[in-house]
């Protein structure tokens, strides 16, 4: 009887024992419960999020969607690219010519408060202002081209800043003071807020017709690996597709601050006329019509564009006249002179 006791003793220890190493062995099944949970939290978490109107993407906080959004002005010249930040993080970016042969950038932020610098912040032009006022955008700069867009910033609600006024500040980068002004994201929010600017917007429209969760467009066009979009002599802007990622590399361009990659899921092509102002020096960019390429996942496709008005955003269409769909995600919209005919392989 006592050996059976014995026996009976030793059974159990030996099980007790196993279940105790098995859970030293194997932490990810004592902590499976665990686990479940911050997955699920994750999972919620995510669903919670709310749909960002410039990208199609489910990436805000509550109440982010419907704030109006932010237009930054860019420094594009070739020796500022090096110490661009922000641009990873923008939604949209846009590019046209302005003068000189040259470029300049505006980045459209939904949520501005997440980016902590933008830069560097330049002058104003009046195409900019058109392209901010169709997402009735603020609009950040500083500087402006005086006789021809300065009148035109009355139409916008824009804020001209510069180091400590409304989030500007001028950070050391080894360049000129000219380009070391970099716009601090949350401070720019504070303060639009703290001068009484209307901050919502009074309805809500996506700006493009997104596609839905898991579904992804194929342009109906050519191999579009290799897309190099000419400004001008001196000016181009290059887009490499990364399959892996199904995004494009703009350029070698990397963030100042962090060294990542800058890159879009969507690219734009638009063709229009571009001509000299009365002083012979400022670009005058037609923003009526025209044609010209949307790009992703790696192919292309021809489209037209309409905007019109000053208030009005981008419509696309393709060929048969049909509502354009696009790839959910941040779009970088080339708006180019047509006597360049972009190069796409």
């Amino acid at each position: 009887m006592l050996k059976k006791s014995l026996i009976f003793s030793l059974c159990v220890a030996i099980f007790l024992f196993s279940g105790c190493t098995d859970k030293v062995k194997n932490p990810t099944k004592t902590n499976s419960g665990n686990s479940t949970k911050v997955s699920s939290n994750s999972k919620n978490d995510a669903e919670s999020k709310k749909l960002n109107p410039l990208t199609g993407l489910y990436d805000l906080d509550e109440g982010k969607q419907d704030d109006r959004p932010v237009a930054v002005m860019i420094n594009n010249l070739s020796i500022a690219q090096k110490v661009q930040t922000g641009l990873k993080d923008a939604d949209i970016i846009y590019e046209t010519e302005v003068e000189g042969g040259i470029t300049r950038l505006m980045a459209l932020y939904q949520d501005i408060s997440k980016v902590d610098q933008i830069g560097t912040v330049r002058s104003a032009r009046y195409a900019y202002v058109d392209l901010a006022m169709g997402h009735n955008a603020f609009y950040i700069h500083c500087g402006t081209d005086m006789t021809y867009c300065k009148p035109h910033l009355d139409d916008v609600d824009s804020v001209w800043i510069d180091g400590g006024t409304c989030g500007g500040k001028r950070i050391s980068n080894g360049l000129a003071k000219e380009h070391t002004l970099y716009a601090l994201g949350s401070e720019v929010w504070s303060g639009l807020k703290e001068k009484g600017f209307t901050i919502k917007n009074s309805s809500t429209t996506l700006w493009q017709n997104f596609t839905a969760k898991n579904e992804t467009v194929i342009p109906s066009g050519d191999a579009a690996n290799n897309v190099t979009v000419t400004f001008s002599n001196s000016y181009k802007t290059q887009f490499t597709y990364d399959s892996s990622t199904q995004r494009y590399v703009v350029d070698s361009r990397k963030d100042y601050n962090t060294g990542e990659a800058v890159t879009v899921k969507n690219v734009f092509v638009l063709s229009t006329t571009i001509t000299s102002y009365p002083d012979g020096y400022h670009k005058k960019v037609a923003l009526e019509s025209g044609n010209g390429y949307y790009i992703s996942n790696g192919k292309a496709m021809p489209i037209s564009w309409s905007k019109g008005d000053s208030d009005n955003s981008f419509t696309f269409t393709d060929e048969d006249g049909n509502q354009l769909k696009v790839n959910a995600g941040n779009s970088w919209v080339c708006i180019a002179n047509k006597n360049y005919a972009p190069s796409i392989k």
